[in-house]
């Protein structure tokens, strides 16, 4: 689901005139801000297209590559991990790895096995089945990342790792604002 639900983005101009209006809106960071958006919109559509043809979603493959040996840290090659592993390395909550490990085990991809040393822990696995859909799904994969990056040269894709890197490290250091309820309206 694209995050930004905008096709066409405001002309640099509106921003200005808006600004106008909201003296915190910086046209030039919400110009940046929007393009980002929606540049991984797009990205994030070519690659679910991809998947989609592999009957995977982006949570499922997540998982597949963070059991994956040459994603593991430890480097050792398919090395199970636990759920709370799992959750940790792909961004979701534990019970979402629970749901995504479910129907990988399902569809005979991934196994659970008991720790031997912890019988109330799990370590999930690749089968290899599993193995063989990735090695299938990757290459796709892969030549979708190049034919994206392609209009890129080579010293444009550091400066753009370089500075994603940055607003990742400013996006990381912003607590998320304070929820609160909205505050009740007295009954008439």
């Amino acid at each position: 689901m694209p995050l930004l639900l905008l096709k066409e983005l405001p002309r640099y101009e509106c921003l200005l005139e808006a600004a106008r209006q909201f003296p915190d809106l910086d046209p030039s960071a919400a110009e940046a801000f929007l393009h980002l958006l929606r540049t991984g919109d797009e990205a994030f559509r070519v690659v679910e297209a991809n998947l989609a043809d592999h009957e995977l979603t982006q949570g499922r493959f997540g998982v597949l590559m963070a059991l994956w040996g040459s994603c593991n840290q430890a480097g050792d090659s398919e090395a199970p991990l636990s759920p709370a592993e799992l959750a940790d390395r792909t961004g979701v909550t534990r019970a979402t790895i629970t749901g995504l490990v479910d129907t990988l085990e399902r569809d005979g991809l991934v196994t659970r096995t008991p720790d031997p040393d912890d019988r109330r822990m799990l370590a999930v696995g690749l089968t290899p089945k599993g193995e063989k859909l990735l090695k299938k799904v990757l290459p796709p994969h892969f030549r979708q990342m190049a034919r994206l990056m392609e209009p890129l040269a080579e010293n444009e894709r550091k400066t753009l790792v370089r500075l994603l890197t940055k607003i990742l490290a400013r996006a990381a250091a912003i607590a998320p604002a304070e929820i609160t309820e909205p505050r009740a309206v007295a009954a008439r």
